[in-house]
């Protein structure tokens, strides 16, 4: 194994020649050993830092301080890193001192080694591509990082995003699907008012909607960047007209909308758009575990359980009860809500930690927020497909338990009033008749045509006002 000697001002390493990072990337790899995820696990980061890195250096030649020999060098290894091909060369973990640095700078090196061998020269040889000079130049890790990060969380929202309509989508198939089958509505997890099956799954495509809609207006606040602030937003280091320039050129690249923060120094300290992203990603994981726990109790028995629907089965559910099978697609997304909640803290207590002119705590902001979109993501469509798709409805159940119910004496309140319903509703309760038994044939207090007229299935599914 051969290697070559590279330096810093702390002093000298040895790297293996088949590497394409470096001193300082080695140094992140020795000191943060906290996650065990390189930035490697995160694609759409390297792809986002190669486009950085691009525009970069395009707006530096266009300024003069690159030559068009040094520009091609760091362009065409950009162009290789969006491909994927060097990917395993991002080493440093995910959570890491220093502002990100370590990424910044794992980006530099390979990139500068990349582009001396499409010159013609050795690893290492950085007299002819520096990591700082060259493909760093007019930057620092305090604005090339955050560019970075709100690039690839853009991009990583629109997957959510993606997941979120595939979602809503299902529900409203199987909305279609139900919209026949009567049930009883419940609230206090009591017995409420009659509706369908799909009602109910329509309400939940409704309510997926909203989150597509506030994700959406949540994924334009990373579109506002600070590339060419530098250090704190001063543009020390940058040329004129620079950060404009490469801001430009980083939209065109990319794919993203980005645009220069007005004040780069506030942009250079402020994580509050990562706050209401956690909060809105937040809001979506909630509901949808909300619904997951709706599916677990509607599919819930089968035989001492509400059993109005059945989830697909997918694996035996005990080690010792023969037959139990589990609703593991929505306990897998409760559970991965449950990360969301968790990471929304830490991504809070992150960016209010900042102090002055740069939130140090970003990494752990970028790490918070790329795992809760891929793991919601994950669940999503493992919810879609190993199990919403897969709903079957028990219609015979859900009829019988509307008419056996108490409940449905709401729908005779315009007629015998609120004292009548009351009585003949606690001696149902008491006696374990039903309502019918009661009011029409025992006390004749309404006419068998009345009755029929009321609860015939197209007006509990969709009542209308019926009195005397």
């Amino acid at each position: 194994m051969t290697t070559r000697l590279e330096h810093d001002f702390l002093g000298e390493k040895e790297i293996e020649n088949t590497k394409y990072y470096g001193v300082q990337t080695l140094r992140a790899l020795e000191n943060f050993d906290i996650t065990g995820l390189p930035i490697s696990r995160e694609p759409l980061f390297i792809k986002a830092f190669a486009y950085v890195k691009k525009a970069a250096a395009l707006a530096n030649f266009d300024s003069g301080v690159l030559t068009k020999e040094v520009t091609d060098a760091i362009c065409f290894a950009c162009d290789e890193l969006v491909t994927g091909k060097y990917d395993n060369q991002f080493v440093s973990d995910m959570i890491q001192g220093g502002a990100g640095t370590s990424c910044n700078m794992n980006a530099n090196e390979v990139i500068a080694n990349i582009g001396l061998e499409y010159l013609g020269k050795a690893k290492g040889d950085y007299d002819f591509l520096h990591p700082n000079n060259h493909v760093n130049c007019s930057q620092s890790t305090n604005d090339a990082y955050p560019s970075a990060f709100r690039i690839a969380l853009y991009q990583k929202m629109e997957l959510y995003i993606a997941a979120l309509i595939k979602l809503r989508d299902s529900f409203t198939k199987k909305s279609i699907a139900f919209d026949h089958v009567l049930k009883m509505g419940r609230t206090q997890l009591q017995d409420a008012v009659p509706m369908t099956l799909g009602a109910e799954f329509h309400g939940w495509a409704t309510t997926i909607n909203e989150d597509i809609q506030r994700m959406k207006e949540a994924q334009q606040l990373v579109c506002e960047i600070n590339m060419g602030a530098t250090a704190i937003g001063t543009r020390i280091n940058a040329p004129e007209g620079y950060p404009e320039i490469c801001v430009k050129y980083l939209a065109d690249i990319s794919g993203v909308p980005v645009t220069l923060a007005e004040d780069l120094i506030e942009a250079t300290s402020d994580t509050g758009a990562y706050v209401q992203i956690s909060g809105t990603l937040k809001r979506s994981a909630i509901k949808i575990s909300k619904i997951c726990n709706d599916l677990r109790l509607l599919s819930s028995g089968p035989r001492a359980g509400f059993n109005e629907i059945n989830l697909p089965k997918l694996q035996p559910g005990s080690s010792i009860m023969p037959g139990k099978v589990n609703p593991v697609m929505p306990e897998v997304v409760n559970q991965t809500a449950f990360y969301v909640v968790g990471a929304d803290v830490t991504i809070t207590m992150a960016a209010e930690a900042g102090q002055l002119q740069l939130n140090v705590m970003e990494p752990v902001i970028a790490f918070s927020l790329f795992t809760s979109f891929s793991y919601m993501s994950n669940a999503i469509h493992g919810l879609v497909d190993k199990c919403i798709l897969g709903i079957t409805a028990n219609e015979d159940i859900c009829r019988n338990m509307v008419m056996n119910s108490i409940g449905i004496i709401t729908a005779l309140n315009p007629i015998l009033g609120y004292e009548a319903c009351s009585s003949i509703a606690k001696e149902a309760l008491e006696t374990g008749k039903r309502v019918y038994d009661i009011a029409v044939l025992e006390k004749q207090l309404v006419t068998q045509e009345k009755w029929d007229e009321i609860f015939n299935l197209e007006n509990l599914i969709h009542p209308k006002f019926i009195n005397k």
